[in-house]
């Protein structure tokens, strides 16, 4: 039995249901330009403020003392805070989870899991390695990864051209995109950043470090904000989960990461995707070989964030220099009685600093009578109507619109390869599946595999166009792409990205 689960796209929840605040005192609060971003708006209410926390200018993350404040008055204090002439808006901290097909659409599929889980699977049946590493946690992740360690940050290394990657033949979607061709005009340029906005990224692995940003104005570990950007030792990105400066990946057990809704690797198997280290003679290629990777981790184990940890991270990425931030997460579409303009004011402002917004476009809830079209039903970020986003799509091996992907004639711009995709994971790994045991195979596969490889093609039209501004890159990546029957009328391309072209 094969089961096809794709538990790789991240969902901002859109009903109220789901669109809560982590708890009932976690509000953001926007000022207008040129108010004082004081206590006194909140004194106006009566009520004691915890804890306040900066996102940016005039606005601030407000988790207000839980002794004076309840599920049920929270609307009464938005209502308060909106009426305010000083308050340009007032919305709940939402939270972000990861959602699984399997858990929505397929509870027998999670009940095979969760009997896995619960010990079916003898230990003396399993190599020890693959035994170990479904049911025992392992390190990363900070805090959330049951009191392991993070690894230290390697030095930058600069890796040599010494030969073909020997598991290139298992990366069916570089050739359907073209990549190799692409690779003969320019392989990337260092200097153009990709910021892998995540569940963190194995900065350790053997085929992604030679590719790890570095932040060129810190000195490593003096305990020193030496670049004056806020964030002390802030060497190659920053973790918004743990709060520090290591963004490891979730590497916990297997199984009980995923019944806990997280997706142990996800953000590493994203990485390699954009720009796994080319022709090093180890392990794959990413799309773009020779660009920096950013990575900024806010999911964490439990497949969970914030809005606030959202928006600092792509905050961060921006204002440290990265030109395409690669997101696959997204949601359902939202209540109209709310909205998280927060979310969106983060993607305007990486808009006005000529940044691209790569986006998955999200997996269909199939059975459950919704028709995966984001047209009729919006997905978001990735249907944000913001000139910099490039909505994603993905296909299978024969050029087909994967059975899961979303699609938009209007909303979608493009698409790209999505299911089984081989990739780096986490301790010096590859694979196209999070795990294959038994009869039982979750595959890496969504459009969460689909956004990395936009992001990774537009830092390669980047690299060979440093002139161009982020709406040519975007042009680019639509006009260029081959027609394919399956998605006429699909995406707003009607094809799948063509990077062959797209860098001339």
């Amino acid at each position: 039995m094969k089961l096809n689960l794709f538990i790789v796209f991240v969902f901002v929840l859109a009903s109220m249901n789901a669109l809560a605040a982590n708890d009932p005192g976690d509000i953001l609060v926007k000022f207008k330009p040129g108010t004082m971003p004081a206590m006194g708006v909140l004194q106006e209410l009566g009520r004691v403020a915890g804890n306040f926390e900066s996102l940016g200018e005039n606005w601030i993350h407000v988790q207000v003392g839980a002794e004076t404040l309840s599920v049920d008055n929270t609307a009464d204090i938005l209502a308060t805070l909106r009426s305010n002439p000083d308050v340009e808006y007032a919305q709940p901290n939402y939270t972000i989870s990861l959602i699984e097909d399997y858990a929505q659409n397929d509870p027998a599929t999670r009940n095979v899991i969760e009997e896995l889980a619960a010990g079916q699977v003898a230990e003396e049946l399993l190599p020890q390695e693959l035994f170990n590493s479904l049911f025992r946690p392992g390190p990363g992740g900070g805090t959330s990864s049951v009191g392991k360690t993070k690894p230290p940050i390697p030095a930058a290394v600069i890796t040599p051209e010494v030969g073909a990657d020997p598991m290139l033949d298992k990366q069916w979607g570089l050739k359907a995109i073209h990549a190799p061709e692409a690779w003969k005009v320019t392989p990337g340029d260092k200097k153009v950043i990709v910021a892998v906005i995540d569940t963190g990224v194995d900065y350790t692995h053997q085929d992604l470090q030679g590719n790890i940003w570095h932040n060129p104005g810190e000195i490593p570990n003096n305990g020193i904000d030496d670049d004056g950007n806020g964030f002390v030792d802030d060497e190659i990105g920053w973790d918004f989960v743990d709060n520090d400066n290591k963004p490891y990946d979730v590497k916990g057990s297997v199984f009980s990461t995923l019944l806990a809704g997280g997706n142990p690797g996800h953000g590493t198997h994203c990485a390699g995707d954009v720009g796994a280290v080319g022709n090093n003679s180890i392990g794959i290629s990413g799309v773009a070989p020779n660009i920096s990777i950013m990575p900024v981790r806010f999911i964490d184990k439990t497949g969970k964030g914030t809005t606030a940890q959202a928006v600092k991270a792509i905050n961060y990425a921006v204002q440290n220099g990265a030109k395409v931030l690669s997101n696959s997460w997204g949601s359902e579409g939202e209540d109209p009685k709310e909205n998280n303009q927060a979310l969106k004011d983060a993607i305007s402002n990486a808009m006005k600093h000529d940044v691209l917004f790569v986006a998955a476009a999200g997996n269909g809830r199939r059975g459950k009578g919704y028709d995966n079209d984001s047209d009729a039903k919006p997905s978001y970020p990735a249907t944000y109507s913001y000139d910099n986003i490039v909505s994603v799509a993905a296909t299978d091996s024969k050029n087909d619109l994967a059975v899961f992907s979303n699609y938009g004639k209007k909303t979608v711009h493009v698409a790209a390869p999505g299911v089984a995709i081989y990739s780096t994971m986490v301790g010096n790994k590859y694979s196209d599946s999070v795990f294959n045991i038994a009869s039982v195979k979750i595959a890496w596969e969504g459009t969460s595999m689909a956004a990395p490889f936009v992001a990774g093609a537009a830092a390669l039209i980047w690299s060979a166009h440093p002139e161009y501004k982020f709406s040519d890159v975007k042009n680019k990546l639509i006009q260029t792409s081959s027609a394919v029957p399956a998605l006429k009328g699909k995406t707003v391309s009607g094809g799948l990205i063509n990077l062959a072209e797209a860098v001339k």
